[in-house]
């Protein structure tokens, strides 16, 4: 019996076999560190856990209308008018059940067969299999750490073609922590507009960004970027509710359309419990995300610092998310104790049998001269962590 081609053209993710083995000699009693986390470690807000169990309570656990609730749809709009200064209706709000859900329905709506869409090294390790399974193909942009791992102008003009649909922009930025500046964005979407491309805008980071930044979304720049933008949120990362699977699209009514129409089929509505707690992160108090970002921050800046004050590796300091990739160009080829240093691979391996650290090889992301370190962990973790890897590299 032949299996789906297309199915099996999908790469599994590299850090799989890392991540097992990480779990399997944690469950033998192992203290293993591990800086893979792509969720915050804190517990999802009070407020938000009391709406959903008193959802349950009012027996809100039927069907919902397939692209969401209009009470969360609501929400949605009021947030993205009062914090992006973005103004959209109901009807072109889709709730789905997470951002890559959203981010799928994204693609699935409007690609066609053989469409290129433009994506930056290093991404998000989704983005280049999202694309795939909707027959289109990822154009990877290689960005630069001396330009703080950003699209530049010339790059961007010289990866367009005839075939380009559509640029994904993900600021706050997963692997990176880049957060775009309004000039760069002012001039992503004058190219977008020149050459009639979408942009995809993964948002879902928005609002773990430090050092006074502003997160600033490129929908709100003019209207006409507006309508060729679809804008990609979701509670997870903001709100501690990687679990509850919610995400959100807003877009032109058209691509709502389309992307509600796939969505009825293929999943139909996202959780009804979830989308009532939803409903509280966005309206309720928000003083417990602001906790969470504080604490992030503080994080981050020990982890820079320590990791920069260790010989043969390096790293920049993120604006954005809970992530920091380390430069460990200075090792490949090279043999660390008894273990050769081929690769980003190469290197976690050793690192975690050695020490007993996870990390997510750079390769994952498309840069294998990285690995990446979550700070979405307890600062205990990032200390002992921190150094046992730099134990690792004496």
């Amino acid at each position: 019996m032949e299996l789906s081609r297309k199915a099996q053209q999908i790469s599994s993710s590299v850090t799989l076999a890392i991540t097992a083995k990480a779990n399997k000699m944690k469950e033998e009693g192992i203290n293993v560190v591990s800086f893979g986390a792509g969720e915050p470690d804190f517990n999802t807000p009070l407020n938000i856990q009391n709406a959903a169990i008193e959802a349950i309570k009012k027996g809100k656990t039927k069907y919902t209308p397939s692209s969401g609730i209009n009470e969360l749809k609501k929400a949605i709009c009021q947030k993205l008018k009062s914090e992006n200064n973005l103004d959209y209706n109901t009807s072109q709000i889709v709730i789905s059940n997470g951002a890559k859900h959203s981010l799928f329905n994204a693609f699935f709506a409007i690609c066609n067969p053989g469409d290129e869409v433009i994506v930056p090294v290093p991404y998000w390790v989704s983005y280049p299999e999202l694309i795939k399974l909707v027959d289109a193909i990822p154009v990877y942009v290689e960005t630069k750490e001396e330009n703080s791992f950003k699209f530049t102008k010339e790059d961007l003009e010289k990866a367009i073609t005839n075939k380009t649909k559509a640029i994904v922009l993900n600021s706050p930025n997963n692997p990176t922590g880049a957060v775009y500046t309004l000039e760069e964005l002012k001039m992503i979407a004058d190219i977008a507009v020149e050459k009639d491309l979408v942009i995809i805008s993964d948002e879902i980071y928005e609002k773990l960004i430090y050092d006074g930044i502003n997160h600033i979304s490129i929908a709100s720049l003019n209207d006409e970027i507006r309508k060729r933008t679809i804008v990609i949120n979701g509670m997870s990362k903001a709100y501690s509710m990687t679990g509850w699977r919610i995400g959100y699209t807003a877009s032109g009514e058209n691509i709502a359309n389309v992307m509600s129409n796939v969505q009825s089929h293929a999943t139909s509505n996202p959780n009804s419990i979830a989308q009532y707690a939803s409903v509280e992160a966005l309206t309720g108090p928000q003083g417990e995300i602001e906790k969470m970002r504080k604490e992030f921050e503080l994080r981050r800046n020990y982890m820079v610092e320590k990791i920069n004050s260790i010989k043969g590796i390096s790293c920049n300091k993120p604006q954005g998310a809970f992530y920091v990739m380390v430069n460990i160009s200075n090792i490949k080829n090279k043999k660390i104790k008894e273990y050769e240093i081929k690769n980003s691979v190469d290197f976690c391996n050793a690192l975690l049998e050695k020490e007993k650290v996870a990390a997510i090889p750079g390769i994952a992301f498309g840069a294998d001269d990285y690995i990446r370190l979550s700070y979405a962990t307890s600062m205990d973790n990032i200390i002992e962590g921190l150094n046992r890897l730099e134990n690792f590299l004496k």
